[in-house]
């Protein structure tokens, strides 16, 4: 039902956290940590972006496909600011899913609280589990689980 899109990215982020290069541009954009449950009838995707402006966050769904982009910027700017330690990621941050054909992609809702960008996809009608009535010769009906 839900798939990650590139397993190369997972490469970029270690040699990012091995050799400290830069999270990534709007033309390469550095991966973001995510976590991704099904809850009862639900797709619930959480995505780790601290210190993101939610204005800085564009979610876009195009042929079944969730695409997360995130920008972070630094907090301090300015001529007489001068960094004393930069080891928060700036920059760039995106993720895609391909989203299977039993989501209801026209009802997808998102929430942004304590950094974490929430993202529930609901399962579709046609496969959600439902229960199928089974006659029997020369007794009542029964109900069981499908």
């Amino acid at each position: 039902m839900l798939m990650r899109t590139d397993p190369f990215r997972e490469f970029d982020r270690l040699n990012q956290q091995l050799f400290g290069s830069a999270p990534g541009t709007w033309s390469r954009p550095a991966v973001m940590p995510m976590d991704a449950y099904r809850a009862g009838d639900e797709f619930v995707v959480c995505f780790d972006l601290p210190g993101v402006d939610p204005a800085a966050i564009e979610l876009d769904v195009e042929h079944s496909v969730l695409t997360v982009k995130a920008e972070r910027r630094p907090l301090a700017t300015g001529d007489d600011v001068r960094m004393q330690f930069s080891e928060r990621p700036l920059g760039v941050f995106s993720r895609q899913l391909f989203l299977g054909e039993d989501l209801d992609i026209d009802h997808i809702k998102a929430d942004y609280d304590a950094g974490v960008l929430t993202v529930r996809i609901p399962v579709a009608e046609k496969a959600r589990p439902r229960r199928i009535v089974i006659g029997q010769a020369g007794g009542e009906p029964r109900e069981i689980e499908a």
